[in-house]
């Protein structure tokens, strides 16, 4: 599969012009809101676990170097919260484009905390895209984002802004949080 998903993305959205759903973010889409939205509630979804083994060629790295982002690993037991966005069909016409690099639009059951459960759509990037990097050790992971930079700025920033929403959400993500502490300690070394 080439890097650009966007246009099987567009393939892939069965939501018609006009027509409203709910968004489920996890990642950037969580502390960079560039697209406009009705609604915005806290939510997760089960089944899944956030990981930084996406390779991002496009935004937080290169093609020769590319930097680390989340996508979602399948867990049975885990749930990923995040934010869910109520959004007219025509935010995908930019949401595909920023969400090319290997990300794929998916149908989840999107859980919020008055026990409501909308069914929704999130991007994930498989383990089959041409952009995955794949699990390693979180101090491996660490490393890889600290020494990565891209178009929109330095890896280690996408975490930081992560770990800063995720606290503002009161939900605590222990991989990030651990890939956080280790870059922060790189940072302190090196000063």
């Amino acid at each position: 599969m080439s890097f650009d998903t966007s246009v099987e993305n567009k393939k892939r959205n069965r939501i018609k012009p006009g027509q409203n759903i709910w968004l489920f973010g996890y990642g950037s889409l969580i502390y960079k809101v560039d697209f406009p939205y009705i609604q915005q509630q806290p939510a997760h979804i089960t089944g899944w676990q956030r990981r930084f083994w996406q390779g991002s060629h496009d935004h937080r790295g290169t093609l020769e170097s590319p930097g680390r982002v989340v996508t979602l690993i399948a867990n049975k037991k885990s749930a990923c919260f995040g934010v869910a966005f109520k959004v007219n069909y025509d935010v995908f016409e930019h949401l595909d484009r920023r969400e090319k690099n290997g990300y794929l639009i998916h149908e989840v059951d999107i859980h919020f905390s008055s026990d409501e459960v909308s069914r929704g759509l999130t991007y994930i990037a498989s383990s089959t895209n041409a952009a995955f990097l794949g699990p390693l050790p979180e101090l491996e992971i660490a490393r890889h984002i600290y020494q990565s930079s891209g178009p929109s700025g330095d890896n280690k920033d996408y975490v930081y802004k992560l770990a800063r929403a995720l606290r503002e959400l009161a939900e605590p993500d222990a991989h990030v949080f651990t890939i956080e502490r280790y870059l922060k300690e790189m940072e302190q070394e090196s000063s």
